[in-house]
């Protein structure tokens, strides 16, 4: 309880009386007040933990602990967070009230008749940590599918993941599986080594060109980021058919060769991918579309007092059970169990209660306060949720650890000078970086924090569980306050309807809270992106030193006879 000094008991058994609201409904308001106003109760107990509490009455500063948007996945409960937060301030819009109104409204009623406040609710940030953990994959990319139907029309949404789906998979397979697959010759559509040294030019030069533009718009230069990236990627194609002909004998033909060959690869994988995931995503958003109502037909038939009807909110609570039964968990049984326990032991320490909660929430506090043996035990409500222990992707991170340590050693075991292996590492240090320190600034980091990502990017390697963004996040809050009032920014921007995509990507980057999470992430991604490319693409430049990379295969071969040999010998 925060308690606002509620007064004393005078003993003997308490009673709760629990009002349902809708948290953006002008009704809910007028009942909460009556209700108060007719009991006059000696404490009001409202869905809002502490820091709700306080933020609400302007007590103490917006501004956010920077450890709780670094650590761990918290990034993506944030995202979370933000979601929810947008859904209620668009239908807080829709029906022209602040969201939360009725919880004002109770503290203001309990303030006027000397009532005392209790806080019942779950502190959020937990509440959200276990409602992320408890979701599968599934559920995440169902949960953002729904908040995206929103923001723009299905179709819209149908396009743009069929061709994230098909970048994808065009860059999985024209990197790792044609190689294996013998399907080089056939995707570089047989191109000489002239062609081939003319695209790696173009394709050096347009990546370079894109981080060009990226730290012109860090820099203030233009907040437009289809300016920035624009002229960088003219830039970048001028520069790089300047050194794909030999005007700029900058970088050797052979290297140029190499690239050009990975980068003709993608792009004709990505070509393909790309059309084959738009034709499907177009098929996804029509079939998507035909089952949704049109917005003014919803906004005729849907009234936002049916969400204090206890037979529309079953309904609503069950459906959303379909959808995550697990987040269903977290977001309401378990503050269902929670905000019991806290009236129980008011009624039990005698106090009369008013709990004024959302109407989801009635009937499971309801079941509980009318059988408190059912409450499950409070530390079970309580702390941080683990999640699923198997995850792909820290399955993914130690193997390329292992990958790292094993391609050093099997290659020092056969022989290998030390000259090579520390042009190697030169290599993977410098490449890391780069692409770490690119998509950093491309982000709109400041230089000294998306140096200090670049620098750490290839530690990753020797311990996934280090990501560079981290560490650039915590040098880029030397420049940057982050507050929870940027919150009510972002949902403003993503409001607008009328902003084009590149502007509304312009004003996010402008709300210090999205730019901080932005580099965070760019940074990690430009990490993994080195990572995956850096066996086809910078291991077939080094490797003719010492006879190409089908030598450096054969030389790890021979290195695990040589290991297997020495450790055999050990043993006997």
């Amino acid at each position: 309880m925060t308690d606002q000094h509620p007064p004393s008991s005078g003993g003997g058994e308490g009673n709760v009386r629990v009002v349902g609201t809708a948290h953006v409904s002008e009704t809910s308001v007028e009942r909460v007040e009556e209700a108060i106003e007719e009991d006059q109760p000696e404490i009001v107990a409202v869905e809002l933990d502490e820091g709700r509490y306080r933020q609400m009455q302007g007590e103490v500063a917006d501004d956010l602990d920077p450890s709780d948007l670094l650590h761990g996945n918290t990034v993506f409960q944030f995202l979370a967070y933000w979601m929810l937060s947008y859904v209620q301030s668009r239908m807080g819009e829709e029906f022209d009230i602040q969201p939360g109104a009725d919880m004002k409204a109770a503290i203001d009623a309990a303030e006027r008749h000397g009532s005392g406040v209790a806080l019942v609710d779950r502190d959020i940030q937990m509440t959200i940590q276990r409602f992320w953990a408890r979701m599968s994959a599934r559920e995440k990319l169902r949960m953002v599918g729904s908040l995206a139907l929103g923001v723009t029309d299905p179709l819209t949404i149908g396009l743009i993941g069929g061709a994230v789906f098909g970048v994808f998979f065009a860059m999985i397979f024209g990197i790792f599986l044609s190689p294996l697959l013998g399907l080089n010759a056939t995707l570089t559509l047989g191109a000489g080594s002239g062609t081939l040294q003319l695209v790696g030019g173009l394709g050096g030069g347009t990546v370079a060109g894109l981080v060009l533009g990226g730290l012109a718009l860090s820099v203030g230069l233009t907040r437009r980021i289809d300016i920035a990236l624009g002229g960088g990627l003219v830039l970048g194609i001028v520069g790089g058919l300047a050194v794909g002909t030999g005007a700029l004998g900058v970088v050797s033909a052979g290297t140029l060769v190499g690239i050009g060959g990975v980068v003709l690869r993608i792009l004709t994988s990505l070509v393909v991918g790309v059309g084959i995931g738009m034709v499907l995503g177009v098929l996804g958003g029509v079939l998507l579309g035909s089952g949704t109502v049109e917005e003014e037909e919803l906004d005729e038939e849907f009234d936002i007092e049916d969400l204090t009807d206890g037979d529309v909110v079953t309904a609503m609570m069950e459906e959303f059970r379909r959808f995550s039964p697990g987040g269903a968990e977290a977001l309401i049984d378990e503050r269902d169990a929670f905000i019991a326990h806290k009236l129980v032991a008011l009624r039990e320490a005698g106090h009369d209660v008013i709990a004024v909660v959302g109407a989801g929430h009635r009937a499971g506090i309801e079941s509980y306060l009318a059988n408190p043996s059912t409450l499950p035990p409070m530390e079970s409500l309580v702390g941080t949720e683990t999640g699923k222990r198997f995850s792909f992707f820290k399955l993914f991170g130690y193997f390329i650890t292992v990958a790292f340590f094993a391609f050093f050693i099997l290659l020092a075991m056969a022989g290998v000078r030390n000259t090579f292996l520390i042009q190697v590492f030169a290599a993977w240090f410098l490449f890391n970086g780069i692409f770490a320190f690119g998509l950093a600034k491309l982000a709109g980091a400041h230089w000294i924090s998306a140096l200090v990502g670049g620098a750490i990017a290839w530690l990753t390697s020797i311990n996934p569980l280090l990501a560079p963004g981290w560490f650039a996040g915590y040098m880029e809050l030397k420049y940057t306050q982050v507050n929870i009032a940027d919150i009510a920014k972002l949902n403003d921007i993503m409001s607008d309807e009328e902003l084009p995509l590149a502007d509304i990507m312009s004003r996010m980057l402008d709300v210090p809270l999205f730019r901080l999470i932005a580099v965070v992430a760019m940074t990690n991604v430009g990490s993994m992106i080195a990572t995956a490319l850096f066996p086809f693409v910078v291991l077939p430049f080094l490797g003719p030193q010492i006879g190409g990379v089908d030598e450096i295969t054969r030389l790890m071969v021979e290195g695990a006879h040589n290991s297997a040999d020495l450790i055999w010998g050990a043993l006997t």
